[in-house]
């Protein structure tokens, strides 16, 4: 099962649920800014990721850059404020059984949607 982490008014978002659905593979839609991650969840995604928070953070985002840039803050801190402002949650990431990654171009879907031997 592949779950994407989606943003309907992010081109990025929609060209790989696009390449998603065009693979005919079982998939869910999580449409993130709306079913909001908890704490815990999003704790868990970032292990299957094997990233840190702070690599998440869309730098370039007004609200980080009024907020957040220039201060340093520790993971659980991250974690707080990601959840809190998911705007500022790179997207979209893709999740399957193996892995999940920040989806952003077509080579990096592609390496997740061959990985995933899950049929629809």
């Amino acid at each position: 099962m592949i779950t994407i982490y989606h943003n309907p008014r992010c081109s990025k978002s929609r060209n790989a649920l696009n390449a998603i659905q065009n693979s005919q593979k079982e998939f869910k839609v999580v449409e993130y800014l709306t079913d909001l991650f908890t704490e815990e969840t999003f704790s868990l995604l970032l292990k299957k990721m094997k990233i840190k928070p702070e690599e998440l953070v869309r730098k370039n985002e007004s609200l980080f850059l009024e907020k957040f840039k220039g201060k340093s803050f520790k993971d659980s801190e991250w974690i707080k404020i990601l959840v809190a402002n998911p705007k500022l949650i790179q997207r979209p990431i893709v999740l399957t059984n193996s892995r999940a990654i920040v989806a952003r171009d077509e080579q990096t879907l592609e390496i997740v949607l061959k990985d995933n031997s899950e049929k629809k």
